[in-house]
């Protein structure tokens, strides 16, 4: 019962943000004729459940882990730390440009010559949990700006998404990252939706 309403739960969150992407506060007609998209992502401020912030919530799982077994906590942290690149960025870029590429567009870090810029800010992380016979998903909030490359100080448009959530088909999502790199995966998915419409 447990399991199945978990999955309602996640099965609600998307149908409620599934429109949060689209709300850009300006329209994105300004992307018409690019080919190039940079990106930039963004951890600052991040809180993570209710720990506060993620220094706080990384520092106390590191004691929690290393209390019970020697060394787990720092394979835990090192894990952690590594996870944005290993896992969460390409995951959204993957999904992002599998919409963007059907409309011309790449995008990528550090893309050489690219006018505008995509900010992805991960503002609030849930890391969710999987202990084989309860699981909860995890979920993420974003603010995204589009700046000019050269000018990234004056934002042409943003949006809000909140409570993207993340969790793995079939159940072997033990590992927090596998959890959380399925909500930058769908994220990147609604944000390439959203921004093609400005590709028209």
């Amino acid at each position: 019962m447990k399991k199945l309403n978990s999955l309602l739960l996640g099965g609600i969150l998307l149908i409620a943000t599934a429109a949060n992407a689209q709300k850009w506060n300006k329209p994105l007609t300004f992307l018409k004729g690019q080919k190039d998209l940079n990106i930039q992502y963004s951890f600052d401020k991040m809180t993570v459940g209710n720990a506060g912030l993620e220094a706080d919530y990384v520092s106390g799982k590191k004691a929690e882990y290393n209390k019970k077994e020697a060394g787990k906590g720092d394979k835990f942290e090192q894990s952690w730390k590594s996870a944005p690149t290993r896992v969460y960025e390409p995951k959204f870029e993957a999904l992002l440009n599998k919409v963007l590429n059907g409309e011309g567009m790449n995008a990528a870090q550090n893309a050489k010559g690219a006018k505008y810029t995509l900010i992805v800010h991960t503002t609030f992380l849930e890391p969710g949990f999987n202990v084989g016979v309860m699981k909860k998903p995890a979920y993420c909030d974003y603010e995204l700006s589009l700046v000019e490359t050269a000018n990234p100080g004056t934002v042409l448009s943003s949006a809000i998404m909140k409570n993207i959530p993340g969790s793995q088909m079939g159940g072997f999502d033990f590992d927090s990252s596998s959890r959380i790199g399925e909500c930058y995966g769908k994220a990147g998915k609604m944000v390439g939706k959203s921004m093609s419409k400005g590709l028209k």
